[in-house]
This record gives C-alpha cells, structure tokens and sequence, in this order.
C-alpha cells in the first residue's frame, strides 16, 4: 500500500541514506544538489532556524520516491511567512522529487502535505525545470490535493549544450570573440607557461574520492585576489559566511564523484578557476574567479574547460544564473526555473498573492521573481 513518512530530523532521515542514493540513481536529470550528501551538509550549517520536511513516499516498507522540503521563514511586506518550500536556496537552478516515478511521489507528498496540520504559510516549490523534466507534474499535484497552483518564472539559466561537436560549437562563436580569445592565450604565454588542470575524482565508491584541497585552496587564493576577496553579498567562495559550507560540500562532493574543479596555472602558479558539480553527465558552474590583473585569464579558462568537455562527452554545461550577459558569448540557449505556489484562504496569504498579480500587471507574466535572490546565508 502506497502512504508517506515525514521526517523532521536528521538522525532519523539518515537510516534512509541507502534508499535515497539508490532512487537518485533513477532520477531523471539529477544533479549534486539532490543528493543526500549534498543536503546532509546544507542542513548543517543552515538548518537552524528551518524545519525539515522530507516526505518518503513508500509502496508497503519500500521507498519509491523522495520530496525534500523544508519549512523557512522569509521577511515580505506582508510581514513574515512560514514557506514549505525546496532546499535549494538559490545554490542551484533546478530541483525536483527523487525517484523514478515523479508523478506518482509528487502526488502522494502533496497529497500528504494537504491532509496534515498545516504549520506553514503558503507552499512555494521553486526551482520547477516545467520543460526539463516536470512537464506540469508539479501543477498537476498540487492541483490533484486540492491545492490551486500558481505558476510564476522563477529564474534564468545559461546552459551549453555539449552534445555536438567542439568544432561546430567553436565555429558558433563570432569570429571577432575567438580573435580575442587567442589574444589573451598569447598574452598569458608571455608571462610563462599556461597549464590548464582538471580535477574530476570518481567517487569513493570507486576508491577515488580524494578531496584535493590543494586545489581548493588554489581556488580560495585566487577568489580572495579577485574582486570576491572584497564582496559582501555572503554567497563567493571565500567568504567566511559560507566557505565552511562550501568546504564540507567540496568533500561531499569529492566522495559522491561529483567534484569538478578546473584551474588556470601560469607557470605552476593559479591564475584563474571554475569550480562546478559534475553529476551524470551534466555539469553546474558553481563559482568562478580570475586574477584581475592578467585580463583575459577567466576567459581562456572556460574555454579550455569547455573544449575538454566536449572531449570527455559530456552532455550539458550549466553555466548558472545572473550574469548572463558576460555569459552570452558562451551559452547556447537560456532555460527558465519556475515556482509553483499554493496560497490558502488566510489573510497573510491571499495578501502575498495579490502582491504577485499587481507585479505580474506592472512587470508582465516573464517577470523573474527569483533572479535577484541570493542564498540563505542567515
């Protein structure tokens, strides 16, 4: 018999570890940031303050799909609102139920999160890939529990697709922009000798899980250099708000075979990096950096890094979002995240909810509600 079991703590989600990394394996588009690992290391360090709301969905005593959720509490006008919400925080573009039968979790969780005492404000699901993977599955189960679905464009990505060749995608580029490219290679070869190194351990399941955290310092020396030494917004990589975070993330992500980090190196000295999450074939462009007084060092970077890509065969490069036009000459199309949010009948929420259709009259349906948020940092 189909039900669903609510985990609220760690500890307790934690005999389902096994359960969860066996239905990632047949997640459809699955990136790092659905993983256990990943999501045992968020709640560590900002779990405080939020409540967990992992619904697994079993058929008898079998897991067959997960909804990772959280209860976190946002400043609005309307005052503060309680939001059940997806863990990703803005770290990455997409998330989504785990398993191989979305549909089916999808509904039962929602189902569940409708018959049980509501200790939340509005559900808000973000990050929705609509025509990724979802497909109006999202909708659909908020509108089977009886749950009205508001669908809004949350945010845009950058994606490179790696599926051709990398001569047609460096044919794609203007002739004007690969000159230039060449121009800075030449420069940098000046200075000494550029070597380009790619870190992209297998996992330990493999008995190659090392962290390598000579390369992340490399990162950190060159991101304190760049103008994310001096940044306030609490989301670069060196930032003492977060590299904890990032650093124990940088190991779970070493041990899930999920790490890729690249980096510039001018006669063995780091001059620029990319630092991504590489997951079944699609990678995520976490944080970048170069040192601001070689010009064109970040840019020989990405294109050394996305020439091997093509070489590895992987599939898709997400590039992230913002910035995007500083990206523009790399993307090959722009893909949109949406939020699904169900308002019930409470004065807080119906006031929220009209807040969204005056933005939506004044900005127009393509309004990006999420494209200036940053991640939870608190």
């Amino acid at each position: 018999m189909l039900h669903v079991r609510q985990i609220e703590t760690i500890d307790e989600l934690a005999h389902y570890r096994m359960a969860w990394n066996a239905l990632l394996g047949e997640t459809r588009q699955a990136t790092f940031f659905q993983t256990f690992d990943w999501f045992e290391v968020y709640w560590k360090h900002f779990g405080h303050g939020q409540r967990m709301r992992v619904l697994v969905v079993l058929d008898g005593d079998r897991p067959i799909g997960i909804v990772p959720l959280v209860i976190r509490t946002e400043s609005t006008r309307a005052g503060e609102v309680r939001l059940l919400t997806y863990p990703l925080d803005n770290w990455g573009s997409f998330y989504g139920p785990i398993g191989p039968n979305p549909t089916v979790t999808l509904r039962l969780a929602m189902r569940h999160v409708r018959q049980t005492p509501r200790d939340w404000d509005i559900v808000d699901l973000r990050w929705v890939d609509r025509t990724g993977c979802d497909h109006g599955r999202t909708e659909g189960a908020m509108e089977a529990a009886g749950m009205a679905a508001d669908e809004q464009p949350w945010d845009e990505t950058a994606v490179v697709d790696l599926g051709g060749t990398w001569d047609a995608y460096w044919r794609g580029r203007s002739k004007k922009w690969r000159k230039n490219l060449r121009a800075s290679l030449r420069r940098l070869e000046t200075l000494g000798r550029v070597t380009y190194v790619r870190y992209r351990p297998e996992g330990a399941a493999r008995g190659d899980g090392d962290p390598r955290w000579d390369v992340w310092e490399a990162c950190l020396t060159v991101a304190r250099k760049s103008w994310q030494g001096s940044s306030e917004t609490g989301t670069t990589l060196c930032h003492p708000q977060v590299e904890p975070f990032l650093r124990d993330a940088h190991a779970a992500a070493a041990r899930c075979g999920a790490l890729d980090v690249n980096l510039l190196l001018v006669d063995g000295q780091p001059v620029a990096f990319v630092y991504n999450y590489h997951f079944h074939g699609r990678s995520f462009g976490l944080r970048m950096g170069f040192d601001p007084s070689l010009a064109g060092a970040g840019s020989v970077l990405a294109w050394r890094m996305l020439e091997d890509a093509f070489a590895r065969g992987d599939d898709e490069f997400d590039l992230g979002t913002g910035s995007l036009e500083c990206k523009e000459p790399w993307y090959t199309s722009l893909a949109t995240s949406y939020r699904y949010t169900h308002f019930p009948m409470s004065l807080r929420a119906q006031t929220l909810r009209a807040k969204r259709w005056y933005q939506r009259r004044r900005f127009g349906r393509g309004y990006l509600a999420g494209s200036k948020t940053q991640p939870h940092v608190a």
